[in-house]
């Protein structure tokens, strides 16, 4: 007969003390595997997270650029504004610069009139005074001038 440990045959202590430890390695085994899967589900979430975070950087960088764009945009619409008030004003000018060319043409062209009816009337004056010339002769004389 074989040894006896806490009432049962050597070869039977033996192979409850066998699967004991196989059950502790199986058991150590599971913790680990939970462990593992408990990590891995930590950084799925952190991934997860990261690529949210790399789509807003993304949709962000996308807004400054539209952002900087309309600013551009404003101001060179500010700028075509100011020109076209400009060119407006410079038409304005331009307009008054024709009609007061035509007003100095009318002033100069009105004063020749004048001082040939004055020369005229002297001529006249003069005719009448002396009665050396006659009237159409003095008038004529005054427009050859």
């Amino acid at each position: 007969m074989g040894f006896k440990v806490c009432g049962l045959g050597f070869t039977a202590a033996r192979s409850v003390h066998i699967k004991t430890s196989r059950l502790q390695y199986t058991a150590t085994h599971c913790n680990t595997l939970q462990h593992t899967a408990a990590h891995c589900n930590t950084l799925q979430y952190t991934a997860t997270h990261c690529n949210t975070l790399q789509h807003s950087a993304t949709h962000c960088n996308t807004l400054q650029h539209s952002a900087t764009h309309c600013n551009t945009l404003q101001h060179t619409a500010t700028l075509c504004n100011t020109l076209q008030h400009t060119a407006t004003l410079c038409n304005t000018l331009q307009h008054t610069a024709t009609h007061c060319n035509t007003l100095q043409h009318t002033a100069t062209h009105y004063n020749t009139l004048q001082h040939t009816t004055t020369h005229c009337n002297t001529l006249q004056h003069t005719a009448t005074q002396t009665h050396s010339l006659p009237l159409s002769a003095a008038c004529s004389l005054s427009l050859s001038i």
